[in-house]
């Protein structure tokens, strides 16, 4: 019962963490994320852009809210970006 129990709370934290770090995108130690911002440089802004609208065209048709809460989490990152951007 115990087994059970843990290995449901773990799925629900991992069925948390989808949006924001996923477990897939960190498997050696580097966020996914900033591997590719490294690589871009200042197309990053692009990228982001196109995963927004990836998501928001998706979103009825794949999963749902879930789909929402990634554009909103690229959103706030491209926000971040253009804020801070010192050209």
């Amino acid at each position: 019962m115990r087994e059970k129990q843990a290995m449901q709370q773990s799925d629900n934290v991992e069925m948390q963490d989808m949006v924001n770090h996923p477990a897939h995108y960190n498997k050696t130690g580097i966020e996914c994320i900033e591997a590719i911002k490294a690589m871009l440089g200042s197309g990053f802004k692009y990228y982001l852009q196109g995963n927004i609208m990836k998501y928001l065209w998706r979103y009825r048709y794949k999963d749902g809210v879930q789909d929402l809460k990634k554009a909103q989490w690229y959103l706030t990152e491209l926000i971040d970006v253009v804020e801070n951007d010192k050209s």
